[in-house]
């Protein structure tokens, strides 16, 4: 398996979104470099990553994962940080392998009890068909977040010149998107969240600007796991640890060395049930 281990400091292990590939997070990896010990994979199923998807284990492919890297890289315990779908595989991990976990970041991930919208569940049955359509409609997802993001033109060109690049670098498999997106068909990680002992931080963007996985969603984790804390990124989305990698850096840092201190406040109550779901909205 391909590990990318980068920087001095604390360890800290991102895990990758739906695309699989680390090259996407290249941002918030050099950003969390400059504090951390970042450690980061291609997901199974990539060619790099030395390892099959078998959908019938969930996510336990993702948590064998991380726990392989950090015995390969000799490293006892973490900080486990996952974005947008890789928050799964983070939560998974830090609910099942308690002792190694030494804090949990969920970064705009989808929410306990996420859906995803018909048509992308048709997207994802049948990806050879339909996987172009999906990524033709994500310019349309990002753009207004990455206009308030990224207001200047010429940072937002940049950051549209290097998505290109990395697309071109790191080509996207749609069948393999695919395969994880029919992991969320009936997703329910409310007995994960409550087997979570390690401090949690939740990371999303502003509700207006998030189309992908909506902040709402993703703030019941507050609701699910015990003395979980949240704190906006102000003026993203979805993208926001890439369109803002050094705020978003700022706070894993803060959130780290002192996870009882001021930077989002514990749930007053839990609820954790899936009424009231929220569905994708894109």
């Amino acid at each position: 398996m391909e590990i990318v281990d980068l920087g001095d400091g604390p360890p800290l292990v991102l895990v990758p979104g739906l695309q699989g590939r680390w090259e996407y997070l290249r941002p918030a990896i050099d950003a969390l470099a400059s504090t951390f010990r970042v450690l980061t994979f291609p997901l199974c199923g990539e060619r790099r990553s030395g390892a099959r998807l078998d959908p019938t284990r969930q996510f336990d492919d993702y948590r064998d994962q991380i726990e392989r890297v950090l015995d390969e890289r000799h490293v006892a315990r973490a900080a486990i940080c996952g974005v947008s779908f890789g928050g799964l595989a983070a939560l998974r991990f830090a609910a099942t392998r308690r002792a190694r976990t030494a804090a949990l970041i969920l970064a705009s991930t989808p929410g306990p009890f996420f859906r995803l919208r018909k048509r992308h569940e048709v997207y994802a049955r049948m990806p050879w068909i339909f996987g172009p359509v999906f990524l033709a409609e994500t310019p349309r997802r990002v753009r207004r977040e990455i206009a308030a993001a990224l207001p200047d033109w010429g940072t937002r060109w940049r950051f549209t010149r290097w998505q290109l690049a990395t697309i071109a670098r790191a080509p996207l498999s749609v069948t393999r998107m695919a395969e994880r997106g029919r992991l969320l068909f009936a997703l329910d990680a409310s007995a994960d969240c409550r087997s979570v002992e390690a401090p949690t931080l939740i990371v999303t963007g502003e509700p207006g600007l998030d189309y992908v996985a909506p902040v709402d969603g993703t703030s019941r984790y507050l609701e699910c796991i015990a003395d979980a804390r949240a704190v906006v990124l102000e003026g993203t989305g979805h993208l926001g640890t890439i369109t803002k990698p050094y705020a978003f850096a700022a706070i894993v840092e803060q959130f780290i060395s002192d996870p009882g201190g001021h930077i989002g406040a514990p749930p007053t109550s839990r609820r954790c049930h899936p009424t009231g779901v929220t569905s994708h909205d894109s």
